[in-house]
Order: C-alpha cells, then sequence, then structure tokens
C-alpha cells in the first residue's frame, strides 16, 4: 500500500492491511463506533489522518 499526500481516505480492505487486522476484525470496529469511519453513500472508507491518531491512543492506552 502506498501513502501518497492525495488519497485521504482508505477502503476497507485498505485499512485492514494498514492496521494489520482481519477485515472482520475492523468491521467490527466500525459497527460498534471504536474507529473512526465515514460513509459515503453505503460506501465506508477510514480516513488516513484518524487512522493514524487512533492508533497513537490506542497505543498509549495499553503502554501504561
Amino acid at each position: 500500500m502506498t501513502d501518497t499526500p492525495f488519497t485521504l481516505l482508505l477502503t476497507p480492505p485498505q485499512a485492514a492491511e494498514a492496521l494489520a487486522i482481519s477485515p472482520r476484525k475492523l468491521w467490527s470496529l466500525t459497527t460498534s463506533g471504536e474507529i473512526p469511519h465515514v460513509r459515503i453513500g453505503r460506501s465506508v472508507r477510514y480516513p488516513i489522518d484518524d487512522l493514524r491518531t487512533w492508533t497513537q491512543i490506542q497505543t498509549k492506552g495499553v503502554a501504561k
């Protein structure tokens, strides 16, 4: 996966790959509202900057 300045939103397969989790786990996090996402019509997309922030918060929460 390439991260270019023009890529703002990731598709579910791209987001799952970037987070190194299964698509099923990503969907579980999405439906529970635990992970930032955007709905565009019926499509679900994941903002790169929000995913970076979310992973930093998750990492800080574990490193207590």
